[in-house]
Order: C-alpha cells, then structure tokens, then sequence
C-alpha cells in the first residue's frame, strides 16, 4: 500500500484547504481510511474517518462542522476539506487506511502511513 497526500500549504484562519491522499495498493472496499494530524511533540491525532461501505464518517470534536472526509473510488483518493481551520490545526496531516470498517479514529490501530503534507494555519 503507498499512500501520497498532498495539498498543504498555508491557509488563513477562516479559509479553506482541501488535502488529498492518493491511495494505491489499496482496495476501498468495506475499508475505512482515515485523516490525522500530528504537531511535533505530540501524539499524532485522528480527525477524520470515513467507511468505504456506506460514506459514513466520524470526526473529531475539534474539527466537527468544519472538515469533511470524502473519497473517489474511481480516482483511488481521498480527501479532507478544511474549511475556517484554527491556529492549531497547524500539524502535518497523514491519511491512513483501516484494516477493518470501523470509524476509529485511534492512531494505533492503522499501521500504514504517507509521508504527510504540511498544513500551516497563520495570520
């Protein structure tokens, strides 16, 4: 599986940013894949996940009402739309897919990771 997210860069607080992750290797069948984010020193932190089965998503409390998940199976990508990002959405953001299809949003439970896009949220 190699994943290549892309689409970072800076973006104003209260602008807009959507991130894609190109997937191959992967099939998207009855799996979830999923969006994190990672500052240095930090744990690295889910914010977003979506079902391949059924587009069913899960956000983080932080995030909810203003990113959305979304994924093309015909371009084998997924998304993440930032939209009003706040100074601490400042991290690199890694996509990631489940093995299973569940909306965790646990880092732990995914093991494959991209080389992440920088996202900068700044005056």
């Amino acid at each position: 599986v190699q994943l290549v997210e892309s689409g970072g860069g800076l973006v104003q607080p209260g602008g807009s940013l959507r991130l894609s992750c190109d997937v191959s290797g992967f099939s998207f069948d009855d799996y979830a894949i999923a969006w994190f984010r990672q500052v240095p020193v930090k744990e690295r932190e889910g914010i977003a996940v979506i079902s391949s089965s059924d587009s069913t998503t899960e956000y983080a409390d932080s995030v909810k009402g203003r990113f959305t998940i979304s994924f093309d199976e015909t371009k084998n990508s997924v998304y993440l739309q930032l939209n009003s990002p706040k100074p601490e959405a400042t991290a690199v953001s890694y996509c990631a897919p489940d093995n299973a299809d569940l909306l965790r949003l646990d880092p732990t439970d995914y093991g494959v990771w991209g080389q992440g896009t920088q996202v900068t949220v700044s005056p």
